[in-house]
């Protein structure tokens, strides 16, 4: 049988997830808190035999401010089923002297689909 080296790997099917969680709190004493947020991926992007996603939102508000976060998410997380998740990990915008960092993994795509 003939291998093909020049073969590339398929691009991912395009597909989303669903993004929720919350930040680590910050601050202190009356000040401190945390925020939540929740957001829908950008589509697949091919990425080093597996894909990863954008992920933008803005934080719900608290204390009279918010923050921003863009940034990309892991690589896919294969949990069974042929169905996936993203691990994401960063830090959001500094806003009223603060920012936070958070740890958040996506749902799996397409939840309710039978195929």
């Amino acid at each position: 049988m003939e291998e093909n080296v020049n073969r590339r790997p398929c691009p991912p099917k395009q597909h989303n997830h669903e993004v929720l969680g919350s930040v680590r709190i910050s601050g202190c004493c009356d000040h401190a808190h945390n925020h939540r947020f929740a957001t829908v991926s950008g589509d697949a992007i091919p990425c080093d035999g597996s894909h990863v996603h954008e992920i933008k939102f803005t934080t719900d508000s608290c204390n009279g401010h918010d923050h921003e976060f863009c940034g990309t998410s892991g690589p896919a997380i294969e949990v069974g089923c042929g169905r996936h998740v993203h691990f994401i990990k960063g830090t959001t915008t500094r806003e009223e002297g603060h920012k936070h960092d958070f740890i958040a993994a996506t749902l799996i795509e397409n939840p309710i689909c039978e195929d």
